[in-house]
């Protein structure tokens, strides 16, 4: 592998090193939570970072992004200059099963108790 493809991969975390408390962390975070929305809304889709339009600088949206990349929760890959995600549903439901979709269910809950928008 050449230095520059080396620099385009991205650490992920195996399934068998995913730890719930990481993915309780990242999810823990009101910006990443509305990311994993987001994905779990066009399940399977790989998008981009300016896909979901966060309304925080763009040092700390790298930040939300690498720290739900290195909890397991998503991958990202490069396709060209995109750095595009997507979420790790099937490792998830494997390692935890039912969290994800209760976690997303309370989240939808709460925003339509809230009259939030995410």
């Amino acid at each position: 592998m050449t230095t520059a493809a080396s620099s385009r991969t991205l650490a992920h975390p195996e399934p068998e090193e995913i730890r719930l408390d990481a993915v309780l962390h990242a999810l823990a975070d009101p910006m990443r939570m509305r990311i994993v929305r987001d994905l779990a809304r066009e399940e399977g889709a790989e998008l981009a970072c300016s896909h979901f339009g966060l309304p925080v600088t763009k040092s700390t949206s790298t930040h939300h992004f690498r720290v739900l990349r290195e909890s397991g929760v998503i991958r990202q890959i490069y396709r060209g200059t995109a750095k595009l995600s997507v979420l790790r549903r099937d490792d998830l439901d494997a390692l935890f099963p039912g969290l994800l979709d209760s976690v997303l269910a309370a989240a939808a809950r709460e925003a339509e108790r809230l009259g939030a928008d995410g």
